[in-house]
């Protein structure tokens, strides 16, 4: 059946080459669909449980979507005429930033102090060049002991301070409307300040610069990482191949199958983000091993002295079902990618997953095509030469007891270290260091504030209940445990506002910095502020609109997402043993929604990974139509990944959001050096009576020198994913590219003492079982070899 549909191609091939050309232009059209997405909202499902609290937060206050822009005078000093001056004229500019709806600066800050009976509520700062020495250190003083200015927008020394800019983009179109934002903070702002201001340091972070952050660290890959893989297979192509009609062909295949995989993402609706935009790169890689098995197969039949005709339909009869199996296992492994809970994964795999089966289908149609339109190599005489490889056999089968346990002692050990890995992800060194994002976000953590934060939304059963003192005593308690805490940096509290105010309205006098005394009063403190604040820096952003509810907000060091869990359980338990008055949904924010989404994702992906094993072994049993065969082959699969995660416990130390679906995604890329391997090694047996031993050089001499070379391109461009200024990208490439390390190991040399060892015991069985078949009996021959790399 293969050799008639391999004869139908040939003969067929113009008419073969147009019709694929026409359907990849049809899949290739869907490409002007394609969205991008770079918000942090990315990661995380409509369906989220986190997600649904996050929004629930913005909706009942503000949003949360902001740029911080932190000024660091040289001089180490804010609270200079000048300096003051300059946060005053950035603070004025910002409120034209696009979508902007509020700003919060030193400056502006509203300060209440009492005048008589009157209370007077005006920015801290006004027409700051003109301010004298002493009324500077009056601000100084004030700004440096409210506990809403430090360590948020002021630095306790007073040597850094920052402008807080709220931005609510309407969404139509995140990435556009992000860009406009983010070059007008960079231009008019940071340029200006740059040009005019040279002893002050401007630095740009907050939730909208890390959506821009992304949308930089993909750019930068497309522009640097792709067009660098494609060099290196091309030159790896050349290399092995020794043909530039191959290595073209393959190109071109390559490429049809990003474009077809592109495309049908965009008729599909799948957006690209900064992890799914790695698909490109990765199917560069993983499309060009159908090539290389094919084509390795078809140079080695005409240099052997066959026409160029016959050979390739020799190779396409060698190849097919193996290829066609792996490309099955291999979708299997990046469709199990779905069971993610982070979105940008799931797409990840599914546009990896329709590359791979468009990698397939270009490689066993229009490659034959292609590559028989040109001349073929010069035949040369048929010479008998051993492999390279085979001494790897030669030392399984000579020394395989000794070597088989050196080999397992070494994968023992590796896989023990395993236990050393945990949870440990900080979504801010997503961002490699010296980029613009993680230098900004790193400064403003060292100096002044973090961005990490968790909100909470203290409810009261009544509407107005968050002006009664016994749900604003509760509200002050948490403030305080959390000020406690050693993770902690700020607690924005509306119970500070109110001690405020209630000090302001007897006389400024100390001793009355409190919380009122009753709901009345506090009501009318209340409505005297929300009277005296300007348009913009009201307090809807602290309370909602029925004043039943307050918004408390805790900004903390960078945390790893163990610590977060940790501590938003202990608070979690405070509450309920202290305030169960108050109530809530727990916290949110990124901070909160980072740490689950990758604890959860681990879990997920776990389910994934279970059932593309049970197919993937469900897939090898019926291709090397044995149960033993079938389940002995999934060592050299599985292995390779527990031993990688092992040795990054013992290197790294830390599983990340990245780190969790490598496994799935390596799986069924893994199976296609396995079936091939024991594919020759089970035709040896089977159907040329090998010996074990023989059978093992055969494999070794038939398929070692295309698994080498697959492995190879698949090492070098995973290995290439490690330069990404996207860490997420850059550790699932450097991970993955281990684990293909060591699937070569796998393969070369745990499988061949194991497979030894197993024909020892089927040796022992039929001592005692003289009834049982000898090996080579009784079995159909395997399609799925390859040809040999030597004649013999």
């Amino acid at each position: 059946m293969i050799e008639s549909y391999a004869r139908w191609i040939l003969k067929w091939r113009y008419l073969v080459i147009l019709t694929v050309l026409l359907l990849v232009g049809w899949a290739a059209a869907g490409i002007g669909s394609l969205r991008f997405k770079n918000d942090y909202r990315m990661f995380f499902s409509e369906e989220n449980p986190e997600l649904t609290a996050f929004e629930k937060l913005q909706n009942t206050y503000t949003r949360n979507d902001n740029i911080l822009i932190v000024l660091a005078p040289k001089d180490g000093n804010v609270f200079t005429d000048a300096n003051l001056a300059l946060v005053e004229e950035i603070t004025a500019a910002a409120w034209k930033i696009p979508y902007s709806t509020r700003v919060d600066s030193l400056t502006n800050f509203q300060y209440s102090r009492s005048e008589g009976d009157a209370l007077v509520v005006a920015d801290l700062v006004k027409n700051a060049s003109n301010l004298t020495p002493a009324e500077i250190d009056r601000i100084r003083g004030i700004a440096l002991a409210d506990p809403l200015l430090v360590k948020r927008l002021i630095s306790p020394s007073g040597h850094v301070t920052a402008i807080n800019v709220i931005v609510q983009r309407p969404g139509l179109n995140q990435m556009v409307e992000t860009k406009e934002v983010t070059d007008f903070v960079r231009g008019v702002i940071k340029d200006r300040i740059a040009a005019e201001r040279p002893d002050v340091d401007v630095y740009l972070t907050g939730s909208v610069m890390m959506d821009a952050a992304f949308a930089d660290a993909s750019e930068h890959d497309g522009q640097t990482l792709t067009p660098l893989m494609l060099t290196v297979i091309i030159v790896t192509l050349l290399w092995f191949l020794r043909s530039v009609v191959g290595t073209l062909a393959t190109v071109v295949v390559i490429t049809l199958s990003i474009v077809a995989a592109l495309g049908l993402a965009g008729w599909l609706g799948i957006a690209l983000s900064p992890s799914s935009v790695p698909a490109p790169t990765i199917l560069l890689t993983l499309a060009v091993a159908d090539s290389v098995h094919l084509l390795m197969s078809y140079y080695d039949g005409v240099r052997g002295g066959l026409d160029k005709h016959r050979a390739m339909i020799e190779s396409l009869k060698l190849n097919l079902a193996a290829v066609f199996f792996t490309t099955l296992t291999t979708a299997i492994g990046f469709l199990s990618m779905n069971f993610s809970d982070a979105p940008p994964f799931r797409d990840l795999g599914n546009i990896t997953a329709m590359g791979v089966i468009a990698a397939f289908i270009l490689s066993m149609t229009l490659l034959p095509a292609l590559t028989v339109l040109f001349r073929a190599p010069v035949p040369r005489p048929a010479v008998s030469k051993p492999t390279g490889l085979l001494w790897l056999a030669e030392l399984a089968i000579r020394r395989h007891k000794a070597w088989h346990l050196a080999v397992l002692v070494l994968t023992g050990v590796s896989i023990s270290f395993i236990t050393r890995n945990e949870l440990n992800d900080e979504f801010v060194k997503y961002f490699a260091t010296g980029t613009d994002f993680r230098e900004a976000t790193d400064f403003t953590t060292d100096n002044l504030t973090g961005i990490y934060y968790i909100d909470y939304s203290l409810e009261s059963p009544t509407s107005g209940g968050a002006t009664d003192p016994a749900f604003l005593r509760n509200v002050e308690d948490f403030a305080n445990w959390w000020r406690q805490q050693p993770e902690t940096l700020h607690v924005f509290s509306i119970t500070d506002i109110f001690k405020r105010l209630h000090k302001n309205l007897h006389g400024d006098d100390p001793t009355w910095y409190r919380l009122p005394e009753s709901k009345e009063m506090a009501a009318q403190y209340l409505l005297l502020y929300e009277m005296s604040l300007p348009f913009g820096l009201d307090l809807n952003d602290r309370m909602n609109v029925d004043k039943s509810a307050t918004r408390l907000s805790v900004t903390l060091k960078s945390l790893s997402t163990n610590e977060v869990l940790a501590l938003e359980d202990r608070a979690r338990v405070w509450l309920a043993a202290n305030a169960p008055e108050l109530r809530h949904n727990g916290g949110t924010g990124l901070t909160v929604m980072f740490a689950h989404i990758g604890a959860r994702n681990i879990v997920s992906m776990i389910s994934g990974e279970v059932l593309s094993i049970f197919l993937i072994s469900f897939i090898l049993m019926i291709v090397l139509r044995s149960v033993t065969m079938g389940l002995v082959s999934m060592i050299p699969n599985l292995v390779p990944a527990a031993m990688a995660f092992g040795l990054w416990g013992l290197v790294v130390g830390r599983v990340g959001l990245a780190s969790s679906v490598v496994a799935a995604m390596t799986l069924g890329i893994l199976v296609d050096d396995t079936v091939h391997f024991l594919g020759k090694y089970l035709d040896a047996r089977r159907n040329k009576g090998l010996s074990p031993e023989d059978a093992l050089r055969y494999a070794f001499a038939s398929v070692g020198r295309a698994i080498w070379v697959t492995s190879a391109v698949l090492m070098a461009g995973f290995a290439l994913m490690a330069l990404s200024d996207f860490k997420i990208n850059a550790e699932m490439g450097l991970l993955t590219a281990i684990i293909f390390g060591l699937g070569l190991f796998a393969e070369f040399l745990l499988l061949p003492p194991l497979l030894l060892a197993i024909e020892g015991l089927r040796l022992r069985f039929q001592a005692l079982d003289p009834q049982a078949s000898p090996p080579g009996q009784h079995h159909r021959e395997l399609k799925i070899t390859e040809t040999s790399t030597s004649p013999t």
